[in-house]
């Protein structure tokens, strides 16, 4: 099963195109974002947050639809993204969790999502995370071998080192890397798939493959 979840992000970084195909999946929406899917004709699942910046006529809507809403003190311990990651994995054990509205804005709110998956709490998930955007994708990956797809409309492939990696390696890529190591954060970005797949592989650490284009997407 997979389950989605909206954050309060920057709407116009968010692909209401196809959050609307994934309208009969279960989601889970943070803070306004359940007054937002409601009226893009998605009803959540369950609703989490302080809801601060939802209107009393607006909440009054959300209790009256929505089968489950946990409230939060606005001075809480998580972000709204954690905890709507927690409710997924709690209320559903997904084999996949995407999320939407994670990125665009704030710059501590984007690093505190692109790191959430190396959280202890979350460690269980992190090859089933995936944030979305409408011009990037990004996924988690653990040391191994792989093949990966371009989607359509990306132009861009990166890899991104989220801890110290070794062996990493990039097969068949535009500009390919044999066995590198490294100890701190890096980014080897605007790379490019060569046809429609690519290879990569390393031996130790956790990386994130981001897709992207400079463009707006629907």
């Amino acid at each position: 099963m997979r389950v989605n979840i909206l954050v309060g992000g920057p709407v116009e970084m968010v692909p209401q195109d196809e959050i609307l195909n994934r309208k009969d999946e279960p989601w889970v929406a943070a803070d306004y974002c359940a007054t937002r899917l409601l009226q893009w004709g998605i009803k959540p699942v369950a609703a989490i947050g302080d809801f601060d910046s939802t209107s009393d006529d607006e909440f009054a809507k959300l209790k009256s639809q929505l089968a489950e809403i946990e409230i939060f003190p606005p001075e809480k311990d998580f972000t709204d993204t954690q905890l709507g990651v927690k409710l997924a994995i709690d209320k559903y054990q997904p084999d996949q969790i995407d999320i939407f509205g994670a990125t665009g804005g704030r710059l501590d709110h984007l690093l505190s999502n692109l790191f959430l998956p190396l959280e202890e709490d979350f460690a269980d998930y992190l090859t089933k995370i995936q944030f979305i955007d409408r011009q990037n994708t990004v996924n988690y990956y653990r040391p191994g071998e792989y093949e990966i797809t371009k989607l359509a409309g990306m132009k861009y492939l990166a890899f991104v080192n989220l801890t110290p990696v070794r062996g990493l390696t990039l097969v068949d890529e535009k500009y390919p890397l044999k066995d590198w190591s490294g100890n701190i954060p890096f980014s080897w970005s605007s790379n490019e798939f060569v046809g429609e797949k690519n290879h990569f592989s390393f031996t130790d650490g956790v990386i994130a493959v981001i897709q992207s284009c400079d463009q707006l997407g629907n």
